[in-house]
């Protein structure tokens, strides 16, 4: 189950588990759709794959007897911040940025 991380890991703008602007890599790295396109340049600052949108967790059970939806297993609230420098997320954006993420 995706941990629905609380904030974009740059610019540290709010992403609730409802917003349709929220990208993750595959190791669940979050950022803004802002940032992915504009300082990551659709490589991941950590693992250096690509994003894609994160999926939005129902509100509520949509099944009867099932514990499934934000109500019985809610995102996180712990914020994450990027340990990466500036210079490092440029130097591997510029590596792998012309770089097909499914080639990396």
């Amino acid at each position: 189950m995706l941990e629905l991380r609380p904030n974009c890991e740059w610019c540290d703008k709010d992403l609730p588990p409802d917003a349709e602007d929220a990208c993750i890599c595959s190791y669940e790295c979050t950022y803004c759709a802002h940032c992915v396109e504009t300082v990551l340049h659709n490589v991941c600052a950590t693992c250096g794959g690509g994003f894609t949108p994160r999926p939005i967790r129902p509100k509520g059970a949509h099944r009867a007897g099932k514990t499934l939806g934000l109500g019985y297993q809610p995102a996180s609230t712990k914020r994450v911040h990027s340990r990466w420098t500036a210079e490092d997320v440029e130097h591997l954006s510029l590596l792998l940025r012309d770089i097909p993420p499914a080639d990396r």
